[in-house]
């Protein structure tokens, strides 16, 4: 066995994965086949890119991936420490400004004489079997998988298929936005105090973070645009990409056909917001979030969407607000790939038919960044643990984190039999619950929780 661990895919798993492996002196074969081939959602020569949002969702631990971000925290994660290093504005959430997050990370990989960067496609340039033969690999390959490599792992999985799909939302340049509509503003905060003038609402607004754009509608307003949004064209999709779209990601026009009322109760509920032009809670509610940190850039939180390009921009321009509005970019609809990892890999994220190959990622079905995250960092711990100890020996040295922790959870989840598998965000509905006691009380009861995964986390690894 050669003495040092290949990693496929340069994404966010594969680079947690690489910088962990080489900070315990171990030498990476990084292979990215970006900028010799980029997929249908990457434009960027850069790792660890990010296509979709450019937010890694709440930093608070009564959130699941907050808690998930501060267990990988405690681990000395590089990309967390980095999307901590180029984050902007965003309320309680940790959104990066996502040119200068990939980046950063590109140079610090780069710069690592243990990391070797390989542009080449796995699958074509080099076949997946020869690169396994002799090599722990962790396949980390993402959602975006090449159509080459696909293949090679569904015959290395015997699986018939890998597919399911979702969106992407739009961007839009914030000086195009009109401000005499437009207000900013966090939920829950910006709501007219009792005893407070319109005078000093309006101006205690102004004085907030500037970390969402908010669009408020009047009912006629709504429903104007819910009409022109359910009939709008759509890209149409080839008999392949005709599957079942993950509901984390739904695009906005499919969730709109669920009826009239779906999106004020979802993306657009006006909850927490009094408009500034009338003091009073509007009909619904649009948000933009802060997409760089320049703060030039916002994106629809929630539009994902596979609205053709001159529809985006007429049905989306129909918002209050956004008139005017310059896309710097579009939605997009694009194909996510996973396996089956409840039969096919424990709870360390490695192949069980195989003593070589692991994978990470969105691939094994972790849905979400820093879901992804975690599991690179789970599969890099233990490839190590294998390289040291031989594969042969996994299961009596693996290393399995606490089924107390996010991390551990989230490994289980992926590794434990289910007939009705699916792509899975960190939850608090993966974590046992609390022995002996019924809370009512959900944010105690998350915080109970929270405070016990960390008492559990083991950092020694």
């Amino acid at each position: 066995m050669k003495d040092h661990i290949n990693i496929i895919g340069g994404g966010l798993a594969g680079s947690e994965a690489a910088h962990q492996i080489a900070k315990r002196g171990i030498n990476v074969n990084l292979y990215e086949m970006k900028p010799k081939k980029y997929s249908p959602a990457h434009t960027s020569k850069n790792l660890a890119e990010i296509v979709c949002s450019n937010s890694f969702k709440s930093n608070l631990i009564t959130n699941a991936c907050g808690l998930l971000k501060e267990e990988l925290r405690k681990l000395d994660s590089l990309l967390i420490k980095t999307a901590d290093k180029t984050k902007v504005p965003a309320g309680q959430a940790l959104a990066v400004d996502r040119e200068k997050f990939s980046k950063e990370i590109t140079t610090i990989l780069e710069n690592n004489p243990l990391i070797h960067i390989i542009n080449k496609e796995i699958g074509k340039d080099i076949k997946l079997k020869e690169l396994v033969k002799d090599s722990i690999t962790i396949i980390a390959t993402g959602p975006l998988t090449s159509e080459n490599l696909s293949q090679e792992i569904k015959e290395l999985i015997s699986a018939k298929e890998l597919y399911f799909y979702d969106a992407a939302s739009p961007i839009i340049q914030k000086d195009s936005i009109d401000f005499n509509i437009a207000f900013y503003g966090n939920r829950y905060e910006e709501e007219k105090k009792k005893d407070e003038t319109i005078e000093e609402w309006k101006n205690r607004i102004k004085k907030g973070e500037n970390s969402y754009i908010n669009l408020p509608l009047n009912k006629e307003e709504y429903e104007k645009f819910y009409k022109e949004l359910i009939n709008a064209e759509v890209v149409t999709l080839h008999d392949f990409e005709k599957r079942e779209i993950f509901e984390g990601c739904m695009p906005i026009e499919i969730m709109a056909k669920r009826g009239i009322d779906t999106l004020r109760f979802g993306p657009l509920k006006p909850v927490g917001f009094d408009d500034p032009r009338t003091g009073k809670r509007p009909y619904a509610i649009v948000q933009l979030r802060q997409d760089n940190s320049k703060a030039t850039l916002y994106n629809l939180v929630g539009f994902q969407t596979n609205l053709k390009f001159g529809e985006q921009k007429r049905v989306f321009g129909m918002l209050p607000g956004l008139e005017n509005a310059e896309f710097v970019k579009y939605g997009v609809m694009h194909r996510n790939t996973y396996i089956n990892s409840t039969e096919l890999l424990d709870e360390t994220y490695k192949l069980k038919k195989s003593e070589q190959i692991y994978f990470a990622g969105q691939i094994t079905g972790v849905e979400g960044y820093v879901e992804s995250i975690s599991s690179g960092m789970v599969a890099a711990i233990n490839a190590i643990n294998d390289l040291k100890n031989g594969p042969q020996n996994h299961y009596e040295h693996k290393k399995v984190f606490s089924e107390y922790t996010m991390i551990g959870s989230l490994a289980k989840y992926i590794s434990t039999p289910n007939t009705k598998f699916q792509p899975m965000n960190a939850n608090f509905g993966i974590l046992k619950e609390i022995e002996g006691k019924k809370i009512k009380d959900k944010k105690q009861r998350y915080e109970m929780l929270a405070n016990r995964s960390l008492e559990h986390l083991d950092v020694k690894v």
